[in-house]
């Protein structure tokens, strides 16, 4: 089972990159449960993660330099294949996201610049590619100990290459 400190900065799947901000206990049904609290930065919102629940969740540290460098690879790779059928598209883009993985985020962002290049996103799927935008940012940025504009950057010239714009956020 994974611990985490307080202070440490982990990834929460599918919401992005928090600080541990406390490890506190309390009690269900006379049984102590120990909590993780956690300040996510996008939204400044706490979540009580229970360690039991931690790695369910898919709750993990933050990417290592190598793992930024497969994702910039990644996007500046060639275009990807697009689902035609939005509903299958759209689970199989949200299981990825659940899974928290750095490439699997790249993977949905990816296909979703690919497909605004197309045609104009459904709503979902709009605000699916803004929150994998935010994702990729923040966790480039804390991962590479970078400034966000810089992360920006990299994750703009990587996506260039293989033909697209990087989006603006929305």
């Amino acid at each position: 089972m994974m611990t985490f400190a307080v202070g440490e900065k982990v990834v929460y799947p599918n919401q992005g990159v928090g600080t541990i901000e406390n490890i506190s206990t309390r009690f269900f049904e006379q049984r102590p449960e120990k909590f993780y609290l956690l300040r996510l930065f996008c939204s400044s919102m706490t979540v009580m993660v229970p360690f039991s629940n931690a790695e369910t969740i898919g709750l993990r540290k933050l990417s290592k330099t190598a793992d930024v460098a497969k994702v910039l690879a990644y996007l500046a790779g060639p275009a990807v294949e697009n689902l035609c059928d939005w509903k299958v598209r759209f689970k199989i883009n949200s299981e990825k996201m659940l899974t928290g993985s750095l490439l699997q985020i790249s993977e949905v962002f990816k296909q979703l610049v690919r497909l605004q290049a197309e045609k104009p996103l459904s709503f979902r799927e709009k605000k699916m590619l803004d929150r994998t935008r935010t994702m990729l940012i923040s966790e480039v940025s804390l991962a590479r100990n970078i400034p966000q504009p810089d992360a920006i950057q990299l994750l703009e010239k990587a996506l260039v290459k293989s033909g697209f714009s990087f989006p603006e956020a929305a």
